[in-house]
């Protein structure tokens, strides 16, 4: 056989004893890479067992103690700032049902609850429930801020009755836990039938309730 003959067989012989010692060194790599994890691993739950048995537990027992209340402590103000911040969303709500309604049947509070809720879920209004009933827009034509519901722009409004009020109350309370039990898609304007404002005709009727007609 010559020797050009020889130099395929030469040629891969060498590679198949490059690739086992390939394979061996990253075999033993992994190995010793396995035994130093496993070496530290041992020594540092050696050393946690032993200052555990050494330490005052005493100690341990009173930051673990601490900590549980603080932990606890936190949740509760957590709860009471949410808490805080529903009770104010569902404030504003009840007042502007309240004086925007406060004549209208069941029905009527519920839609006018809607809308409120529909604007704050549409980026064209402001994203909270209070910023949205207290909103005031420049208008051109009167040359001053109008609020977004026209009881909001009144220095001064009549005490709550406490029946209409608590009626006013649960009409925001159902609605704000369950938006969609009340169908009113896509609805954000509307204006009493005792009046006809010009910016109507430019909005898409959707239904009337009670005295109120409703757009988007």
């Amino acid at each position: 056989m010559s020797e050009v003959e020889n130099c395929p067989i030469l040629i891969n012989m060498i590679k198949d004893w490059i690739y086992k010692i390939g394979a061996l060194r990253l075999w033993t790599w992994f190995g010793n890479f396995w035994l130093r994890v496993h070496y530290r691993w041992s020594n540092l739950r050696i050393r946690m067992s032993t200052f555990w048995y050494l330490t005052d537990r005493g100690l341990w027992y009173v930051l673990g103690a601490l900590g549980l209340v603080f932990t606890t402590m936190g949740l509760l103000m957590y709860n009471t700032v949410e808490g805080t911040a529903v009770n104010r969303d569902i404030t504003c709500l009840a007042r502007n049902v309240y004086h925007e309604a406060r004549g209208e049947t069941r029905k009527g509070k519920l839609a006018v609850a809607k809308v409120t809720l529909n604007r704050v879920a549409s980026n064209r209004f402001p994203n909270t429930i209070c910023d949205a009933v207290y909103e005031q827009r420049w208008d051109k034509r009167r040359r001053r801020y109008v609020g977004a519901f026209s009881w909001t722009e009144f220095d001064e409004l009549p005490p709550l009755k406490s029946n209409e009020w608590k009626i006013a109350w649960k009409v925001a309370e159902t609605v704000y836990e369950n938006p969609e039990s009340v169908q009113l898609k896509g609805a954000l304007f509307y204006h009493s039938t005792r009046i006809k404002p010009r910016w109507a005709k430019h909005k898409k009727r959707i239904k009337k309730i009670g005295r109120h007609i409703f757009y988007r």
